[in-house]
C-alpha cells in the first residue's frame, strides 16, 4: 500500500495497514510529519465511544445520528456519514489496540449546538493522552512542531487542564506548585532538545502515530511529492514520484490534507472574503489533482466548502508571517466584543469559530473590517490571541502595530478608522447588558457551549463583563479556514468515486482529501479528525481484503 500524506489520516492508515502485515510506503512531500494535525487541538469526535461510559457519560450512535440530523444540511453523503457513525468507536478501539495512539475522554466539552436533540455535553469528544517526544529519539526533529504562539518560554506546550494553573499561579498555592513542576520538567528537557518533549493536543496525536510508524516498520519517505497515479486495466496500480514508479498492489490512499493553499481551487470554491488559511501550508490540493487526473470526482455539495475560523495576522521576529486562529481562547471570555467597520456588534462572539466567520461573511460591514476589542483588565487576565496575559508585557505587540491601544474609546475608534460615537454607543449598550448578565442583542452565554468558552469563576454570566478599565485594546480579525470541507467523492469504504458514482479500483481517500461527511457543517469539536481516523480505518479494512 502507498499512502500520500503524513498527517493524522495518512499516518493512521499506514500504521493500521502495517499492523495487518502489509508492506507500506508513506510519501510526505514536506520535510516533517504531522501536517495540520500537529498544530491543531487534536480533538477527535467519536460518537458511541466506550470511554465516555467509563466516566459516567454514556453516549450512543443513535443520539449522535439525531444530532447530526438537525445540524448537517441535506441527505447528501448519507451512506458515508452512516458509516462514520457506525464505525467511529471501532476505529478508536483498533487504533489503540494496534498503534501507540491513546485517548482519554473530555468530560466537559459540549457539542457546538448543545440545545439540539442528541447533543452531548461531554464524553463524545476524545483527546490524545500526552506523549513524551523523547521516545522518538533522533526522529523527534522530523515531527512538525506546534505553532510558536501555542507554546510558551520558547518551546513549552501546555495542556488544556494546566491552562487554569498558569492563569492562577499568583493566586493559588496549588497552581503555583503545579506550574513550578511543569517548568522544572521543561528546563530539564531543554538541556537535550530544541523544544519541550512533553507533547499534548494535536502534537501528541501526531507524535504517537509517528512512533507507531517507526515501530511497525513503515517506509517513510519525506520530501517526496507524488507526480502521477498510474492506471492499469482501469485500476490505480502505481505512483510516480521523483522519476520512480512505486507499485501499489493493494491500493493508494490519498491523505494530503485538502486544498487550503491551492489558489485555483480556493478561487473556484471559497468566498473571496476568506483570503487566508490557518491550515498547514503543505495542503495544496495534491491528492485532489492526482485523483481527478485518474478519473475521480470532486464533490462540492454542502453549505460551505471549508471549515471557518477568524484569524489575526502578524509578523514574527524571524520575519515569517503568522496566522493565529481565534478558536476558543479569547472571543467567549468575559470582557471582549467584536465590531464591524460601522463600529457595531454583528455576532454573538461566543458562537463556534465556524459560525463566527459565517456571520462575518454575511455582514457587509464585517467583510470590510472586523475588530476584536477588550479593556486592560481583560488583557492582563486572559491575554488576547497570541498576546499572553500578565506578567508578560503587551508593548512589543503595540510597537509592531498588531495591538492597537488607546486611553479611551474615542481615541481607539480614531486609530481603527471607526466612527467614535457609534463605537461608544455600542460599548455602552454592551456594558449595560454585561452588568445585568444578559446579552439582549445576541444572547451571548445562553447555552452550554458558550458558557464553556467563558470563565466559570465570573458571575453572573461567564461570557459577559463590561469593557471599563482603560486603556482599551483592539486587533483586526479576518475570515479564514482551518481546512477544506469540499473534496473527493468517496463511498462508505473511502473508495474514490468517478463522476458516475462508481468506485475507482485501488484508490482511496481520507482526511480532508475526502469530501466531508458533515457537508460543510461544523457540529462539534473534532469533526475533522474523527472522520479522518475512521475512514483511514475503513480504507485499510477494504484494501486489506483486496487481492494483492
Amino acid at each position: 500500500m502507498v499512502v500520500l500524506g503524513g498527517g493524522a489520516a495518512g499516518m493512521a492508515a499506514a500504521a493500521l495497514a502495517a499492523a495487518e502485515g502489509l508492506r507500506v510506503i508513506l510519501l510526505e512531500k514536506t520535510g516533517q510529519l504531522g501536517g495540520t494535525t500537529a498544530t491543531s487541538g487534536g480533538m477527535v469526535w467519536a460518537p458511541g465511544n466506550a470511554k465516555a461510559a467509563a466516566i459516567g457519560l454514556p453516549d450512543s450512535v443513535e443520539a449522535a445520528r439525531r444530532y447530526l440530523g438537525q445540524t448537517v444540511p441535506g441527505t447528501h453523503n448519507a451512506a458515508a456519514r452512516a458509516a462514520f457513525l457506525a464505525h467511529a468507536a471501532a476505529a478508536i478501539d483498533a487504533l489503540e489496540a494496534r498503534t501507540e495512539l491513546r485517548f482519554m475522554p473530555v468530560a466537559s466539552y459540549p457539542d457546538y449546538y448543545p440545545d439540539r436533540e442528541g447533543a452531548a455535553l461531554g464524553g463524545r469528544v476524545l483527546e490524545p493522552v500526552p506523549f513524551d517526544g523523547a521516545k522518538l529519539g533522533r526522529h523527534f526533529a522530523l515531527l512538525r512542531p506546534p505553532l510558536p504562539e501555542f507554546m510558551v518560554f520558547g518551546g513549552m506546550m501546555i495542556g488544556r487542564a494546566d491552562l487554569v494553573h498558569f492563569r492562577n499561579f499568583a493566586r493559588s498555592f496549588r497552581s503555583a506548585a503545579r506550574v513550578a513542576r511543569l517548568l522544572g520538567a521543561y528546563g530539564r528537557q531543554r538541556l537535550t532538545h530544541s523544544r519541550g518533549t512533553t507533547l499534548v493536543l494535536g502534537n501528541a496525536l501526531a507524535g504517537r502515530l509517528f512512533s507507531s510508524l517507526l515501530r511497525l516498520g513503515v517506509d517513510v519517505r519525506l520530501n517526496h511529492a507524488a507526480e502521477r497515479l498510474v492506471m492499469e486495466d482501469g485500476r490505480v496500480s502505481s505512483v510516480r514520484v521523483r522519476g520512480e514508479t512505486i507499485r501499489a498492489r493493494r491500493g493508494v490512499v490519498l491523505a494530503t490534507g485538502g486544498f487550503s493553499h491551492d489558489p485555483a481551487l480556493r478561487a473556484e470554491l471559497l468566498p473571496k472574503a476568506a483570503r487566508f488559511s490557518a491550515a498547514h501550508s503543505g495542503n495544496s490540493g495534491d491528492g485532489i489533482r492526482l485523483a481527478r487526473a485518474a478519473g475521480g470526482a470532486l464533490d462540492t455539495s454542502g453549505e460551505d466548502s471549508a471549515f471557518w475560523t477568524p484569524v489575526s495576522r502578524f509578523i514574527r521576529r524571524d520575519g515569517s508571517e503568522a496566522i493565529f486562529p481565534h478558536t476558543v481562547t479569547d472571543r467567549g471570555k468575559p470582557g471582549t466584543i467584536a465590531v464591524n467597520a460601522a463600529g457595531q456588534r454583528f455576532v454573538n462572539e461566543a458562537l463556534s469559530y465556524h459560525e463566527f466567520v459565517r456571520a462575518m461573511l454575511r455582514d457587509e460591514a464585517a467583510r470590510r473590517a472586523t475588530f476584536l476589542l477588550c479593556d486592560h483588565r481583560f488583557l492582563r487576565r486572559y491575554g488576547l490571541g497570541p498576546i499572553p496575559p500578565f506578567p508578560f508585557s503587551p508593548k512589543p505587540w503595540q510597537r509592531s502595530g498588531y495591538l492597537v491601544s488607546a486611553p479611551d474609546l474615542a481615541a481607539l475608534a480614531r486609530a481603527l478608522g471607526l466612527n467614535a460615537a457609534a463605537l461608544e454607543a455600542t460599548v455602552s449598550r454592551f456594558n449595560n447588558d454585561a452588568r445585568a448578565g444578559i446579552d439582549r442583542a445576541f444572547g451571548r452565554g445562553s447555552d452550554a457551549y458558550q458558557r464553556y468558552l467563558g470563565d466559570p469563576l465570573h458571575r453572573p454570566n461567564p461570557c459577559l463583563a463590561p469593557l471599563a478599565t482603560p486603556p482599551f485594546h483592539a486587533i483586526a480579525l479576518y475570515a479564514a479556514d482551518l481546512g477544506t470541507a469540499a473534496g473527493l467523492a468517496a463511498d462508505q469504504d473511502a473508495r474514490v468515486l468517478n463522476p458516475a458514482g462508481q468506485p475507482i479500483p485501488g484508490l482511496y481517500a481520507c482526511g480532508n482529501d475526502m469530501h466531508s461527511v458533515m457537508n460543510g457543517a461544523y457540529p462539534g469539536p473534532g469533526i475533522t479528525l474523527g472522520p479522518a481516523l475512521t475512514f483511514a480505518y475503513l480504507a485499510v479494512r477494504s484494501l486489506s481484503s483486496a487481492s494483492g
